[in-house]
């Protein structure tokens, strides 16, 4: 489940900065603060996309509107590739004053060339993402007319209309992006790096990717979101990212440490619908995550079904078990694998009362062991294989207790 947080900070102009921040029901493993693409808000298809799939796995997630967008106070036209760094430090800033500093920093487009330069500011930001980032911001001029830099460049403003919507852009914008110069600030960069973009990006073109990977210095990785557009306006090129950075995130981020009165692994988890797919459910266990669907025809095969999960308790709970007790008794068991299905029959010896029969569930398990095994080691792990806590569970006397709550749909 995902809570969410709304508030705001003061920014670099002196006016109040609209911020929302995501997170896991539990404390997350690390929050994020993610940068929007230029003239975007906060709440643009990629940052929630992204913001969510990040939730599900575990981290908390802080985006906000910059100066003049979105939610936020302020004039668009008085801002520049500088104040939108300085946002971002404050962001950072309020984050920590409530919960804890991002170790996370991520930018998409304009706002990732504004995360390069940014991060040297963030003491506690271990890792950054670009996705789609310029190289030089000074490219921005490209997404205006002719006719738009003209009139900026003689009136000192113009009115343009980008995706729709209509800004008042500024001539500093312009001056203060021609000035920043990523080539001198990615070396000493100082955080590991991951560089994501879409090799036919149309908008920022694929050398940027190039060049900023080149100009870092390692750790640093590229990963290619092929057939994504700019904006990752297509629901699995967003979720993919999102899956990847937080995969990559992670081998920068401390190792989650479980307070000492928390339940044992397997205490708790939780299941909630994921809008992936129509039956798709997303799962976690403490800082695990994976997904569980019905076949095509039914669901979206985007997982493992309920019972394929339900097998595979048995399984891994089997093979955990025998493992434990050859090396406890230094069995020669070099490996152990256990095969599972499940499947339904009637028995009609135990018919109800208007005849018709039971339908009686069955687990067909098969464990192979392999190593110089005798006969009574064999028959000994046989026996053992049914004492594993999950075999006893499942063929015992199971009572599920089932707590029903409402919540409002429109409470975030």
């Amino acid at each position: 489940m995902t809570r969410t947080e709304r508030f705001t900070f003061t920014g670099s102009t002196g006016t109040q900065l609209a911020a929302r921040l995501d997170r896991p029901e539990d404390d997350p493993r690390a929050y994020a603060l993610f940068a929007h693409c230029f003239t975007c808000s906060k709440d643009v298809m990629a940052a929630s996309r992204i913001s969510r799939r990040l939730v599900e796995r575990g981290f908390g997630v802080l985006r906000f509107d910059f100066t003049g967008l979105g939610a936020s106070d302020g004039e668009f036209a008085n801002t520049t590739f500088t104040s939108n760094v300085e946002d971002l430090v404050l962001a950072s800033e309020a984050l920590g004053a409530r919960h804890a500093a991002p170790r996370l920093l991520i930018g998409h487009s304009f706002g990732g060339a504004a995360a390069l330069a940014a991060a040297p500011r963030l003491p506690d930001i271990t890792a950054v993402v670009t996705i789609a980032a310029p190289f030089d911001p000074g490219q921005i001029r490209h997404v205006f007319s002719d006719d738009a830099l003209r009139q900026i460049r003689e009136q000192g403003k113009a009115e343009v209309t980008l995706a729709g919507r209509t800004f008042t852009v500024g001539a500093e914008l312009l001056a203060d992006a021609d000035e920043q110069h990523l080539e001198a600030t990615l070396p000493d960069l100082g955080r590991a790096l991951l560089v994501m973009h879409a090799p036919l990006d149309k908008v920022v073109d694929i050398d940027n990717a190039r060049r900023i990977y080149t100009a870092a210095r390692h750790p640093k990785s590229f990963v290619a979101l092929d057939g994504a557009d700019h904006l990752l306006s297509k629901h699995a090129d967003a979720e993919y990212a999102a899956d990847v950075l937080a995969a990559w995130a992670s081998r920068y981020l401390p190792e989650v440490q479980a307070p000492e009165s928390e339940s044992p692994p397997g205490g708790s988890v939780l299941v909630e619908e994921s809008d992936r797919g129509h039956l798709t459910q997303s799962i976690q266990a403490g800082r695990h995550f994976w997904v569980a669907d019905e076949p095509l025809g039914v669901g979206d095969d985007l997982g493992p079904t309920p019972y394929d999960l339900l097998l595979a308790a048995v399984g891994t709970c089997t093979s955990m078990t025998l493992r434990m007790y050859a090396d406890r008794k230094n069995l020669p068991l070099d490996h152990v694998s256990v095969q599972l299905r499940h499947r339904r029959s009637h028995a009609e010896d135990c018919a109800d009362a208007q005849g018709r029969p039971c339908r009686i569930e069955h687990i067909d398990r098969e464990i192979r062991l392999t190593g110089p095994l005798d006969d009574d080691q064999t028959r000994r792990l046989g026996e053992i294989a049914d004492r594993c806590p999950v075999h006893r569970t499942v063929t015992g006397q199971l009572e599920v207790k089932t707590n029903v709550t409402r919540k409002d749909s429109t409470t975030p």
